[in-house]
């Protein structure tokens, strides 16, 4: 047995448990279905754990990671997660969630730099992790960063990235149609849909609200 995968094993079973001490009837319960409100789109950094930094516990939060917590139009893989999550779960808030010192976005900044100065790429843009950050590299050479101080320019790109990837799921045909279901006849309300932009700062343990929400009302004003 791998020492590692005993430790995880036995964290399980201890955590298992506690929980099942604490609360007798929790896992049956989650037996029976989901129904969480929330779908976090987030980056796979393993310092951002969706339900530990928000005290979340199993079947609160539907979840989504990937590198750099990027939503590409054409990727099937976050469109199913996206359609599944809202038009079958019923979640109600989709947060799209960066975090500092994030290192797709460092990668995508030395990337473009290399542009810049006709310099080798760090990432060979024919990688897999090349094809999948290029949307995000060409997002940061389009930044007017020039206008900032250096150390702030990897805050600057996270942030920015995240804004483009709440433009991105709004932009989708299952964001769309349940905005447009939103309004039920005579203006009578149905369940509603948000999407927001967050960033996890890893040094103070602090979500920040980017408050770029949209919604259906948004939408129609």
């Amino acid at each position: 047995m791998f020492p590692l995968l005993s430790s995880l094993l036995s964290a399980n079973a201890q955590w298992a448990e506690r929980t099942n001490n604490a609360h007798p009837n929790f896992f049956a319960q989650c037996a029976k279905g989901q129904s969480p409100k929330v779908l976090w789109i987030g980056c796979a950094d393993s310092r951002v754990p969706e339900s530990v930094v928000t005290d979340a516990k199993p079947g609160d939060i539907f979840v989504h990671r990937n590198i750099a917590n990027q939503f590409h139009l054409h990727d099937d893989s976050a469109l199913s997660v996206l359609t599944y999550a809202v038009n079958v779960v019923g979640v109600e808030h989709v947060v799209i969630v960066g975090h500092t010192h994030c290192g797709g976005a460092v990668a995508c900044m030395e990337a473009a730099q290399a542009q810049t100065s006709n310099s080798p790429p760090p990432i060979s843009p024919d990688s897999p992790l090349g094809r999948w950050l290029a949307p995000l590299v060409n997002l940061v050479t389009k930044l007017d960063l020039k206008t900032l101080p250096a150390e702030t320019h990897l805050d600057a790109i996270i942030e920015a990235n995240v804004k483009r990837q709440v433009e991105n799921v709004c932009a989708t045909d299952v964001i769309k149609g349940a905005w447009a279901a939103a309004m039920g006849e005579e203006g009578k309300e149905k369940r509603q849909v948000w999407v927001h932009g967050l960033v996890y700062d890893v040094a103070t343990g602090r979500l920040k609200d980017l408050n770029v929400s949209r919604g259906p009302q948004a939408q129609t004003q």
